[in-house]
């Protein structure tokens, strides 16, 4: 009788762990080397539409040809050689089979993120020849953490940009600039710097109102956003004054760029709730020299070409 209880106990616990295995929210698939399929359990048969039935003893990769094959084979049969587990995690692929995600709060997402384990399967000889791939749904965890890469990228983004204009603020944009001062220390690289303001800014403000004066300090920034090449770098420096560093840019160069922006700028009227309002600007060019060492004298010497410009009657480059 003892026997006869230990065989149906020990009947019962296979069929409790069966039971387990096939409720439990993982997906399990055991493979042996040559990549059969030797089970397949309820969660795979949820989430991949194929039932056990119509996977067990089939090729993983002929089943699922969209698997990174080259990939997983090398992580099998290193788990294989080496009897060690291997892993991979949803920032190196996605996941390993394309699931739907299924959870409410997950909605946002458009697939199933997915942690992979591996970890050889040893038979009662002491011989690996089946493998287990345990399928995590990682799915809120991911979400989680891309929000959070989300909000510090657009914190970051705030913090450099100028809410106004969108340029670089002024911290980000000097940042910017001494970068290129120690490039051009290193490689020779030449570079030119170009300020300007808006002439008789205040008269607008006074004219027109604060909201109007905004509204052409957008027009002129944006003016300048489409005039500089991509590698350039604008920012608003502070109240009306902007500065343009152009990349790899001569004095003939930064003078041809500046001469365009001035036209373009006094050529184009602003429109606000119905009023139109034109401006000009004033510019000074300073092109990166050997006796410039600091930013601050880069600055200072445009400023001073800027100030010439206003001298000389505005609307003008110096």
């Amino acid at each position: 009788m003892a026997t006869s209880s230990s065989a149906s106990d020990a009947i019962g616990n296979i069929h409790w762990l069966f039971g387990i295995l096939q409720n439990i929210d993982v997906g399990l698939v055991v493979l042996n080397r040559r990549y059969e399929v030797q089970l397949w359990n309820g969660f795979m048969e949820d989430h991949s539409g194929h039932r056990a039935s119509d996977t067990i003893g089939h090729d993983l990769f002929e089943l699922f040809p969209d698997i990174p094959a080259a990939w997983l084979k090398r992580k099998i049969d290193s788990v294989f050689l080496l009897k060690h587990r291997a892993f991979a995690t949803w920032h190196q692929r996605p996941y390993l089979m394309r699931f739907n995600s299924y959870r409410s709060i997950t909605g946002d997402a458009d697939w199933m993120y997915q942690n992979l384990t591996i970890f050889p399967l040893m038979a009662l000889t002491g011989s690996i020849d089946h493998v287990c791939l345990i399928i995590y749904d990682v799915t809120d965890t991911a979400l989680d953490e891309i929000a959070l890469q989300q909000a510090n990228a657009e914190l970051d983004r705030l913090g450099r940009t100028d809410g106004l204009t969108g340029l670089h603020n002024r911290r980000s944009w000097e940042l910017q600039l001494e970068q290129e001062l120690r490039r051009h220390r290193r490689s020779g690289r030449t570079a030119a710097l170009v300020m300007f303001d808006i002439d008789h800014f205040k008269r607008v403000n006074d004219t027109y109102g604060h909201q109007a004066g905004d509204a052409v300090i957008r027009a002129v920034a944006q003016a300048a956003a489409d005039a500089k090449r991509e590698v350039d770098i604008a920012g608003r420096y502070g109240g009306e004054e902007f500065g343009v560093v152009l990349i790899e840019t001569d004095s003939s160069g930064a003078i041809q760029f500046a001469e365009r922006l001035r036209q373009q700028i006094e050529a184009t009227p602003i429109h606000h709730e119905g009023i139109t309002i034109n401006v000009t600007i004033s510019l000074g060019v300073a092109v990166l020299e050997s006796d410039i060492t600091n930013c601050s004298g880069w600055i200072e010497q445009a400023d001073q070409a800027l100030y010439r410009s206003k001298k000389g009657g505005r609307n003008r480059v110096s």
